[in-house]
């Protein structure tokens, strides 16, 4: 089949890659969000599914919104059969839609009918799912309800961040992806409906959302630090300044701390919860960089009865 790629950051590259590497189709072309402003001179980088196109010789699109009639032009001039999307970040109208012959197929990172929505692997591991995957779907208007062509399923460990789960997903999801246009190629696969129970929604983790709540028990409190590694980042207040938390493990057997109270010795520092404590592995300090958690513990000196998540008691 002739293929026009839609995706925009790093974890779609795999899916790219395999797609060009299969020898079975063609990417005629990719669409990608426009370039952004990134780094201290925000001066504006091409995404990185732009930059794997352009080293590949394969045509960029980076229409401002999809429903550009530019865009619209150029994508019915080059007449994909199909458009395979991951991660391209900007809903499609009908108008796109309508175009391929054969639509566009979505690889998702969940098991749909559950986690719908912008941050499934985020929701997988904040909720303390065992086992999640990947799905490949054909794209209706509706968020993440199309048919499904074909699942992978991927354990989710227990240190795992939400980045840990989604590398491993992007690759897993890139032969599944690769699969499913054979499939569709040669008629061996078929669209199935999803079922109407077990449907959950996954949208956009906020920083709100990954703010600690200390009086949540130990492992709630270990599954939000994980599941919002590397993004948004958890974080609590320490003296009035934002602490965010990069890594934390649960501490089962200490259970003499206050929700919020930390407890700092030579080499390790703990923070009470509503049930055990987590010790802090790794933590940034506001306007620095990220350290282990018992350097930032020696360096602001705890005091005795001290809390994360409290006003200053200095």
């Amino acid at each position: 089949m002739k293929l026009v790629f839609a995706g925009t950051p790093e974890v779609a590259v795999p899916a790219l890659d395999a797609l060009i590497a299969s020898g079975r189709h063609e990417v005629a072309a990719v669409v990608t969000r426009p370039d952004a402003p990134a780094g201290r001179g925000r001066r504006l980088v091409a995404s990185p599914v732009a930059e794997r196109a352009e080293e590949a010789g394969i045509e960029v699109l980076k229409p401002a919104k999809p429903r550009d009639e530019q865009f619209l032009a150029r994508l019915r001039e080059i007449a994909p059969d199909c458009c395979p999307v991951v991660a391209y970040g900007a809903l499609l109208p009908k108008v796109a839609l309508d175009v391929p012959a054969r639509g566009w197929v979505n690889l998702h990172f969940s098991l749909l009918p559950a986690w719908r929505g912008a941050a499934p692997v985020q929701h997988a591991v904040m909720a303390g799912d065992e086992i999640t995957g990947a799905t490949t779907f054909l794209i209706e208007e509706g968020l993440d309800s199309g048919p499904v062509y074909g699942t992978v399923t991927e354990e989710v460990r227990p240190t795992d961040t939400s980045g840990d789960l989604l590398t491993r997903l992007a690759f897993a999801g890139a032969g599944l992806l690769a699969a499913t246009m054979d499939g569709i190629e040669d008629g061996s696969l078929k669209a199935v409906p999803q079922p109407a129970e077990g449907i959950s929604l996954a949208p956009k983790i906020t920083v709100e959302m990954a703010h600690i709540d200390w009086a949540a028990p130990g492992l709630r409190v270990d599954r939000v630090v994980r599941g919002c590694t590397p993004a948004p980042g958890a974080w609590t207040v320490f003296r009035g300044e934002r602490l965010k938390l990069i890594q934390a493990a649960p501490v089962t057997d200490r259970t003499d701390l206050a929700p919020g109270e930390i407890s700092a010795a030579k080499n390790n520092v703990y923070v009470g919860t509503g049930s055990h404590a987590v010790e802090l592995l790794w933590v940034q300090p506001q306007g620095k960089k990220p350290m282990r958690g018992a350097d930032w513990a020696r360096g602001v000196r705890i005091a005795p009865g001290e809390r994360v998540g409290a006003p200053d008691v200095r």
